[in-house]
């Protein structure tokens, strides 16, 4: 089983795919996990999310998934896992968070926030990941030979 999970064709397209997100969602992940790049860190981001009213157990899983989600996808280790907790974690974003906002994201800073046209492209990003693997120079595939 985790050999069909982790086969993956020698497409060099989904190697560009997997780094991109991935590299995106490590950097997110870093700011919500270790305060990087001008983030607030791991309890501060857990106390934000409460206060939006999401449990801390999901608080939890969200920092987890952009965290280990996003080194996973740049190494090309269990993309398929990796892409599908970033998919379900920007379906979440949508409905919990963006929806009201409209489809466009907040360029000229007159809207209340940010739309989701960004998270549609990262779940179709995810998508392609999830079904077809992370492509040329990945543990995946190293390990599933």
């Amino acid at each position: 089983m985790l050999k069909r999970l982790m086969s993956t064709s020698n497409d060099v397209s989904f190697t560009i795919l997997r780094l991109v997100l991935g590299v995106v969602y490590f950097a997110h992940g870093a700011q919500k996990m270790l305060g990087w790049f001008g983030g607030f860190g791991f309890h501060a981001t857990i106390g934000f999310f409460m206060h939006m009213g999401m449990p801390a157990a999901v608080a939890f899983l969200v920092i987890c998934t952009e965290f280990f989600g996003g080194l996973g996808l740049i190494v090309g280790l269990l993309t398929r896992i990796a892409a599908l907790g970033i998919g379900v974690e920007m379906i979440g974003a949508i409905f919990m968070v963006h929806l009201q906002n409209g489809f466009f994201m907040n360029w000229m800073g007159n809207q209340k926030g940010e739309g989701f046209e960004y998270h549609l492209l990262a779940i179709a990003v995810a998508a392609a990941l999830l079904l077809r693997g992370a492509g040329a120079f990945s543990l995946d595939r190293t390990l599933s030979k």
